[in-house]
Formats: C-alpha cells, sequence, structure tokens
C-alpha cells in the first residue's frame, strides 16, 4: 500500500483534522489574549468556526467540504451518546422530576416558537415577495437556533434533497446566527440587567482549574491500574452504541421501505438525519442495564465515568461546531438573504420574549439564571449558556446549569413529534400550512406542562 502524500485517501483526513485543531488551539489563544473577543463570551469553537470560514472565503486554506460534512453528522450524534451514557447524580434524579420536565416543555416549546416565526416569514414570503422560496424552509430556524449546525446540517441537507436549494447552507447560516446572537444579544440583556440593578455581574477569571479524586471518578468505578485505559473504555461503550444506531436505524429503514417505498422514502431520510436521538436512547438503555446488572450484584464495578464522557462530548461538540460553520457556503444563500435576515432577528427577539415568560414559572427561584441560560443554550448550545450563566452565577449555586443538562434529557422525548412535523411540512404547500397549525397545538400543549406547579422558591422578580 502506498503511504506517501500521492494517496490522499490515508492523509487527506489527518490533514482535516489537523486544520479543525490548528484553528481551536488559535481561536483560544486570541480568546485568551484579545480583551474585547474574550468580553464577547464567543465559544471557542464558534470563533474558531467564522476564523476558518473566512479563510476559506479568502482563499488562504482549502477544507473538504465533504469530510466537513461528515464531522459535521457524525459528532453530533457521538456527543449526544456521550452525554447519555453519563450517571445523573443522586441530587439531578430527586430534582430532576418536575423542574426537569418543565425544563424540557421550555427547551421543545422553545423549538416550536421558534418553528412558528420561521414557518410564518417562509409562508408569507412564498406567496409574495419571493414565489421560488421553498415554503417548509422556516422550520430550519429551530434547527439551527435550537439545535445547533449537526441539525441544521442534517435536515438542511434533507430538504435540498427535496428541492430547497441552498437548504443545507441556508439551515448552517441560521445556526451561525443563533451563535452570534447568544453571544452578542445575551451579553447585550445581560448588562442591561446589570445597569437596572437587576442582577450583579461577577468576573470569574479564566483558569485551569483542578480536577479531585471527586469530580474524576465516583464510588467504585473501575480502577485506573486496570489493563485496559479508563478512557479507552469509555470510547469503547460510545463507539459501540453509535455501531449499535447504525445497525438499528439500517435496519428500521429497511423494514419501513420493505413495508411501503412512500413510507421509506418519507422517514428514512429523517431517521438518519435524527440519527443522535436514537443514539441517545440506546445509550440511556445501555445506562438502566448496566444499573440493574450492579444491584443484582452480576457487574461490581461503575464502567461509565462521567467526567470523561463529559469531555468526549465537549469534544465531539466543538469540533461538529467549527466543522459546522466552516461548510456554509455563502453562494448558496443567494436569494435567500431576505427570509435569512428576517428569521435570524425575529428568533432571537422572539425567543427571549418566549423564554422570559416560561422561565418566570419554572424558575422562580432563580429566575435571572435560568433565563440566561437558556437563552445562551436556546440560540447557540448548551456551552453559550453555561458560558453567559457564569457571568452571574460562576460558582453554579443555583440548578440552572444542571436544569439544561436534565432539560435536554425530557426534550428528546417531548422533542420526538418534531420528527414528524418536520418530514409533512416539505409534502406540500397545504401540509406546510397544516404543519404549521399542528406546531401551534404542540406549543400549547407544552405551556401547560410549563405550567404545572411545584417550582422553586421565589428569589428574583
Amino acid at each position: 500500500m502506498d503511504y506517501s502524500a500521492a494517496n490522499t485517501a490515508v492523509w487527506n483526513p489527518v490533514v482535516q483534522c489537523g486544520i479543525l485543531a490548528a484553528t481551536i488551539l488559535l481561536a483560544n489563544l486570541l480568546r485568551r489574549k484579545v480583551g474585547f473577543i474574550r468580553r464577547m463570551m464567543m465559544p471557542t469553537a464558534v470563533l474558531g468556526g467564522f476564523i476558518l470560514l473566512i479563510l476559506k472565503i479568502t482563499g488562504l486554506i482549502r477544507v473538504d467540504p465533504i469530510f466537513m460534512e461528515g464531522i459535521t453528522y457524525h459528532c453530533i450524534a457521538i456527543g449526544f451518546i456521550a452525554t447519555s451514557l453519563r450517571i445523573p447524580s443522586r441530587n439531578e434524579e430527586d430534582r430532576g422530576n418536575l423542574v426537569g420536565l418543565r425544563s424540557g416543555a421550555i427547551i421543545v416549546g422553545s423549538y416550536m416558537i421558534q418553528a412558528v416565526v420561521g414557518l410564518t416569514i417562509s409562508i408569507l414570503l412564498g406567496y409574495t415577495l419571493i414565489p421560488s422560496l421553498f415554503k417548509a424552509s422556516g422550520i430550519l430556524l429551530p434547527m439551527g437556533y435550537g439545535q445547533g449546525p449537526g441539525q441544521a446540517n442534517n435536515i438542511g441537507g434533507s430538504y435540498e434533497a427535496l428541492g430547497f436549494a441552498g437548504g443545507r447552507s441556508f439551515g448552517l447560516a441560521l445556526a451561525a446566527a443563533g451563535y452570534v446572537c447568544a453571544c452578542i444579544v445575551g451579553v447585550i440583556y445581560l448588562n442591561y440587567l446589570v445597569k437596572k440593578g437587576k442582577l450583579v455581574r461577577r468576573d470569574p477569571d479564566e483558569m485551569a482549574g483542578s480536577v479531585t479524586i471527586d469530580t474524576f471518578q465516583d464510588h467504585n468505578e473501575i480502577p485506573i491500574s486496570e489493563s485496559v485505559d479508563r478512557f479507552s473504555v469509555q470510547m469503547a461503550l460510545v463507539l459501540f452504541v453509535y455501531m449499535a444506531t447504525f445497525l438499528l436505524t439500517k435496519y428500521i429503514t429497511m423494514g419501513l421501505s420493505a413495508i411501503s417505498e412512500g413510507l421509506g422514502n418519507s422517514l428514512n431520510s429523517l431517521l438518519w438525519g435524527f440519527n443522535f436521538m436514537i443514539g441517545s436512547g440506546l445509550a440511556i438503555g445501555l445506562r438502566s442495564i448496566f444499573s440493574l446488572l450492579r444491584k443484582s450484584r452480576i457487574m461490581v464495578r461503575q464502567y461509565q465515568n462521567n467526567y470523561l464522557l463529559s469531555r468526549i462530548s465537549g469534544f465531539a461538540f466543538d469540533l461538529m461546531i467549527v466543522a459546522g460553520i466552516v461548510s456554509i457556503e455563502l453562494e448558496d444563500l443567494s436569494g435567500l438573504w431576505i427570509p435569512f435576515i428576517l428569521m435570524a432577528v425575529s428568533g432571537a427577539v422572539v425567543t427571549l420574549l418566549h423564554l422570559k415568560y416560561v422561565c418566570s414559572k419554572v424558575y422562580p427561584g432563580y429566575y435571572y439564571e435560568g433565563l440566561i441560560s437558556m437563552y445562551g443554550m436556546m440560540t447557540g448550545t448548551i456551552s453559550s449558556g453555561v458560558l453567559l450563566l457564569r457571568e452571574i452565577d460562576p460558582n453554579f449555586e443555583t440548578p440552572a446549569a444542571n436544569n439544561l443538562v436534565i432539560g435536554s434529557s425530557f426534550a428528546i422525548l417531548l422533542g420526538a413529534p418534531l420528527l414528524v412535523l418536520v418530514s409533512l411540512a416539505p409534502k406540500s404547500d397545504m401540509m406546510t400550512l397544516v404543519t404549521l397549525g399542528l406546531i401551534i397545538v404542540y406549543y400549547a400543549v407544552l405551556l401547560c406542562i410549563v405550567n404545572l406547579r411545584g417550582a422553586g422558591k421565589k428569589k428574583n422578580s
């Protein structure tokens, strides 16, 4: 076999991963050393994605678009699987029953209100100023803002195959705009609250920190001196679940096609696009099996390590963000700038207004902490939500940070109808209108869940 540079199949993945790694390192350096960049609180991966996008546009660096799409696609599943394998603490389990459910309703309700805004804009433009506009394109707003570049890439790509020219880049551009909203609008609103005296802003130092034994391992975990490295075990669990996700999705789609070719054509691409949800479900199932085996004394050791699983998910999401942003093809947005700008601006405003209402219901004891963290996550990712939260709650004294994680688990279940809605919307113009109506109805259901009684004590008003 030829191992020289002429064999691009061997070396291209290495070069492309090296480009991603170098970009993340450069972005981290700039964020630490340049004052105004640090004050923007833009996540390092987001900054890296924009840097690499500029370098690509100017022709200074060549990236492989197919490889970057693959990284974006696979990393969202790997990140969610690693997160779902984590063992929740007793504290998380105890508090996750009602507040966790309501937090999940907040997250999915944000998807729904973003979908209402996006579809309203795309439908109105499609019937007036831009008749050629793909009328279901508005549903990409929650994919980009609420779920980030991974799902924006997946669903945008599937819509592109259905006739939405530039759909993938449109979704990725909305995801990039969401990060800008999280970093700029979130910071502006936070400073407004500080100026009004409603919050006291603290300035936590960015330091590497230290990992204690309690942070790194739980009781009765496999020992570090085991013949196999503990990190290898975590990676093996994640990759095993991802392989199982592939096989399950493959046979489900084969079965659907065997039952009905039309049904298969409708759902297969959607199932592959939402494979991270299948992976999360399998990971939770494997976690439950391990728990039962330990309780029955068949398994004596705990194999998952929460600290290392968090590092795996963080690494996967960072790669996904950089690769997703650099995958944007600005020329594909030709003719789509009007809907893009309208959705980006409206999405930022409506998401904030929605969260101000629902967070006052669910988090009365730490309203502003819950609001700021949720806004960061619902326009960016969980990392941007945590970054905003650290400005007012650097030691995570409130449950706001935990609610992001717990709520995301419930959101996987509550968000299942989104699979159907995303597949219905592009069927026809009439089905787009029907989908909009169904989204409004489901949003009302989620508001009922949000308004369930049982939140904490009131502190902020």
